[in-house]
C-alpha cells in the first residue's frame, strides 16, 4: 500500500512539472546551484527615476518642440536611458499586448518549447542560458524572440496573439522611427538612413516573462548586457527588476505605469561616433513575483554596414556573429570594444 501510494505521488508530480509552466531551472542547473559559491551577489542598490520626457511637448509649436528634441538627445548622451509618456500607444492596445502575453506564457514548458500553437520561426522560445557554467552566468528568465516577419501580414483574425502583436509593433515601429530621427537631427544629421534601413520587417519583438525565484533573491533574470540594436523601447509591468550602470553605478529604474522605457543600443553609439551611449543593464528576478515586459528592437537588415570615426566599419550581421561567438568563449558579451580603431 505504501509502495503504491509512492508510485502515485511520483506519478503525480511528474505530471505536475509536465503542465507547470515555469522551465526547469532547478533541474537543468543543478550542478551550478549545488555549487554555493557561485551564488550571484547583488549588492543593495539606490533607487532611480529616469528622465521623463513628455512627447506632448512635439507638437506645441517650436519653441517647446525644440526643448523636447534637446531633452531627448541630453539623457540620450549622459543616460542611454530615458521613458515617455503621451507616446502614441494607447493604454488599450498596451493592456491587450499584456493580456496576450500572459496568457502565452501561463502554457505548460513542454508545449512553448515544442512551438505549439504558435506561428513563430523555430527557436523563437528561449529560457536560461544554454552556455552558463556558473550562476552569474545564468538568467532565470523565459522570452518569445520574435522577428516581426513572422506576424507582419499574417491576416490569422482568430489569432488573437498575432493580431495584437502586429498592431503593437506598428505603433512602437513609428515611435522608434520619430526618436531616430529626433537622435539623428540633434547631431545634425538629416538622412533618410533609418527610414530606408529600419523597415518593419527586419525589427524583433521580445516577449519577457522572469518567473519568481525564491531559491535566491539575488538571481540575474536577465545577466548585464548592452542591446545590440539602434533603440529599444520597452513596456514593463509594476514589479521591479530592471537596474542599470550610471556614473558606475548601479541604479534600479523605479516603474512608471504611464511610461515606456527607452534605451540606445550599440548600433547607435558606433553610429553617433560615441555621443549617446549604449548602457549595461540587469534584471534582478523577484523572489516572490512574476515579471513581464515587452521590448521591441529597432534593427537593420544584417547587411547594413555601420560608419564609424570610432570603430572599424562592420555590417550588423558581423556584430551579432561576434557577439554570439563571444558568449560561447567568455560566458557574455564584449560588444563595441571589439570594434574599436587602433590608435597611435
Amino acid at each position: 500500500m505504501v509502495a503504491s501510494e509512492n508510485d502515485s505521488n511520483h506519478m503525480n508530480q511528474a505530471v505536475r512539472m509536465e503542465d507547470s509552466p515555469d522551465p526547469p531551472f532547478e533541474t537543468t542547473y543543478k550542478r551550478l546551484f549545488d555549487d554555493v559559491t557561485a551564488v550571484p551577489e547583488v549588492s543593495a542598490v539606490a533607487e532611480c527615476e529616469l528622465p521623463m520626457i513628455d512627447l506632448n511637448e512635439l507638437n506645441l509649436g517650436d519653441l517647446p518642440r525644440r526643448a523636447c528634441m534637446k531633452k531627448i538627445a541630453l539623457a540620450s548622451k549622459e543616460w542611454g536611458f530615458f521613458q515617455v509618456i503621451n507616446h502614441g500607444i494607447c493604454r488599450e492596445v498596451l493592456e491587450k499586448m499584456r493580456e496576450e502575453q500572459v496568457k502565452l506564457f501561463a502554457k505548460p514548458f513542454s508545449d512553448k518549447a515544442a512551438n505549439k500553437d504558435s506561428n513563430f520561426s523555430a527557436g523563437s522560445y528561449r529560457w536560461g542560458t544554454p552556455l552558463a557554467t556558473c550562476l552569474r552566468q545564468l538568467s532565470w528568465s523565459e522570452a518569445f524572440h520574435v522577428s516581426l516577419s513572422d506576424v507582419l501580414g499574417s491576416r490569422d483574425v482568430h489569432n488573437n496573439l498575432s493580431s495584437i502583436m502586429e498592431q503593437y509593433a506598428t505603433m512602437v515601429s513609428e515611435l522608434s522611427q520619430k526618436l531616430v530621427d529626433i537622435l539623428a537631427s540633434e547631431l545634425g544629421q538629416e538622412s533618410e538612413f533609418f527610414k530606408e534601413k529600419c523597415v518593419a520587417s527586419t525589427c524583433y519583438l521580445r516577449l519577457n516573462r522572469y518567473p519568481a525565484c525564491p531559491i535566491f533573491p539575488e538571481m540575474f533574470g536577465i545577466m548585464p548586457h548592452t542591446d545590440s540594436d539602434f533603440i529599444t523601447v520597452l513596456h514593463q509591468d509594476q514589479i521591479a527588476g530592471l537596474q542599470l550602470v550610471k556614473d558606475g553605478r548601479w541604479f534600479a529604474v523605479k516603474p512608471n505605469p504611464q511610461a515606456l522605457v527607452i534605451n540606445i543600443g550599440d548600433l547607435f553609439q558606433a553610429w553617433s561616433n560615441n555621443v549617446y551611449k549604449s548602457v549595461e543593464h540587469r534584471v534582478v528576478a523577484n523572489p516572490l513575483h512574476e515579471r513581464f515586459s515587452t521590448a521591441y528592437f529597432f534593427c537593420p537588415p544584417y547587411d547594413t554596414v555601420i560608419e564609424s570615426g570610432v570603430y572599424r566599419s562592420f555590417s550588423f550581421g558581423e556584430y551579432r556573429k561576434q557577439v554570439q561567438e563571444d558568449v560561447k568563449i567568455f560566458g557574455h558579451k564584449i560588444g563595441l570594444p571589439r570594434f574599436l580603431l587602433q590608435t597611435h
